[in-house]
């Protein structure tokens, strides 16, 4: 029985055999295929692009705003503002699309997503404020670069583990007792 080194080296020279006399942008799609059907990770460029892709196949499955809000799971209503503008921007219905929103669109969509909506007077505001939207003319806000990051990229955040949360409150009671002179 040979040696997992020796299978390993016979693996790859067949690979290197089979794909040598292809060019090299069906290398990658083969290689690409491969790793997909196995199961494996892929490094690199080329990984960061499929990684962006499954990314947006995903939210090409969105079909309403509530999909897209439970997806992305927004924790303030700043970040659901944001979403919205997103949504409307890039995902929703060819004849809902729009490239700004304001308080009447955040009504609708919250209450179509069934996010408890605030006082949305200043929801807008406060999230051209926090970054994410710009403002555009009196009342109207367009979603802006990093508005787009937060969605695309940060949501849904990860969840703290309870732990660290008990954790970082341990913390904060220690320091202020040493603070006070206490230990």
């Amino acid at each position: 029985m040979s040696s997992s080194y020796e299978q390993e080296a016979e693996a790859i020279k067949i690979i290197i055999q089979a794909l040598d006399p292809l060019e090299p942008e069906v290398r990658q799609n083969i290689i690409d295929y491969v790793t997909k059907r196995l199961g494996m990770a892929l490094i690199g460029k080329k990984a960061e692009d499929n990684l962006f892709k499954d990314k947006m196949e995903r939210q090409s499955e969105i079909k309403n705003i509530e999909d897209f809000k439970k997806q992305k799971n927004p924790r303030s209503a700043i970040e659901m503002a944001t979403l919205v503008a997103y949504y409307l921007m890039h995902l929703a219905p060819e004849r809902e699309r729009k490239k700004t929103i304001n308080v009447n669109d955040l009504k609708m969509y919250f209450k179509m997503a069934g996010y408890k909506a605030p006082k949305l007077g200043f929801t807008l505001v406060n999230a051209k404020n926090a970054g994410y939207l710009d403002s555009v003319e009196k009342g109207e806000y367009s979603l802006n670069p990093v508005g787009y990051n937060l969605v695309v990229h940060s949501l849904p955040r990860a969840e703290k583990s309870p732990s660290n949360k008990a954790r970082s409150k341990r913390t904060r009671s220690i320091s202020g007792a040493k603070r006070k002179g206490k230990k």
